[in-house]
């Protein structure tokens, strides 16, 4: 009885090569979800103006929506405080005004209008700048600059 084994050629790289290639691959993938990032942060003017919306409109789960986990309690407490009044958005127009690796800023023009019974309380959004962070990929509301 004859015994046959089947020898197998095998192809092997040699280790500079496979370090090239691993890092050829790292670096591709770091570029994907670098582009991915920078276009997501095309939406964060866009999670302001819904904050925002959600303010005037008495919709407390559309700001905490648009909130990172951190500024939950914060959103909660904004919305209580315009609970009683009477509250509209005006020509809201938000940009990136600024990008950084952990967050974005986003300034705003336009305003909310607060009416206190005989009396309107004009909010410039201006006054202020509004700070995003990535959670799950996403651009957050979480707080101001």
């Amino acid at each position: 009885m004859e015994l046959y084994t089947h020898h197998k050629k095998r192809f092997k790289l040699p280790a500079k090569k496979v370090f090239t290639i691993i890092t050829i691959i790292l670096v591709t993938l770091i570029g994907i979800s670098s582009c991915a990032a920078s276009n997501n942060a095309e939406k964060a003017p866009q999670v302001i103006e819904d904050y925002l919306e959600g303010l005037v409109s008495k919709n407390v789960n559309q700001m905490i929506t648009n909130s990172c986990a951190a500024w939950e309690s914060e959103a909660k407490l904004e919305f209580d405080s315009f609970a009683a009044v009477e509250t509209t958005l005006e020509n809201p127009n938000c940009q990136v005004s600024k990008q950084e690796e952990e967050f974005i800023v986003v300034s705003c023009s336009g305003v909310i209008i607060a009416g206190y019974g005989a009396e309107d309380l004009i909010i410039e959004l201006s006054e202020r700048d509004y700070q995003l962070v990535n959670e799950g990929g996403q651009w957050r509301m979480c707080g101001y600059q």
